[in-house]
């Protein structure tokens, strides 16, 4: 559903504009209704609400003894805040996570196939050359790819 780069500005108030393309496809789903959360505090994650809570019942046949899935449901919780978009097409991104992730200005919205990610665009330009496709990275897409999995 989501792809592509687009770059984006947070206001002063904490408010993200939605990128025209993926406003249109949100608009075309009637999405209005969003969870912003994040994994790890680098980055949010603008998932429309119901591909959350699909989400939400897959985690829901694991139990929450299971150590990774209680670890994802803090994180998640913690970072988590639920949105409406307002009829200028902006949410409200977590003040938590705003300050954690340094989305306070430049950022990038880049589709996620089911939800959108955003991240400081000087901290993710920065990243990128200490974190560039090595020829084992390609190995195991290639492995991927062809049904052979991770382990191939």
């Amino acid at each position: 559903m989501f792809r592509g780069n687009h770059p984006a500005k947070v206001d002063e108030k904490g408010r993200l504009k939605i990128p025209a393309g993926f406003k249109q496809l949100l608009e075309a789903q009637n999405d209005t209704q969003f969870y912003i959360t994040s994994q790890d505090g680098k980055s949010a994650e603008i998932w429309p609400l119901r591909e959350w809570e699909k989400r939400e019942g897959q985690l829901a046949e694991f139990s929450t003894l299971d150590d990774a899935v209680a670890k994802y449901l803090n994180l998640t919780s913690y970072y988590g805040h639920q949105v409406e978009m307002d009829n200028q097409g902006r949410v409200l991104l977590p003040q938590v996570l705003r300050e954690k992730a340094g989305l306070d200005a430049d950022v990038v919205v880049f589709g996620k196939a089911t939800c959108l990610e955003v991240h400081n665009k000087a901290m993710f330009e920065a990243s990128l050359a200490s974190n560039e496709m090595t020829v084992e990275d390609r190995r195991q897409l290639a492995a991927i790819l062809s049904g052979r999995g991770r382990d191939a």
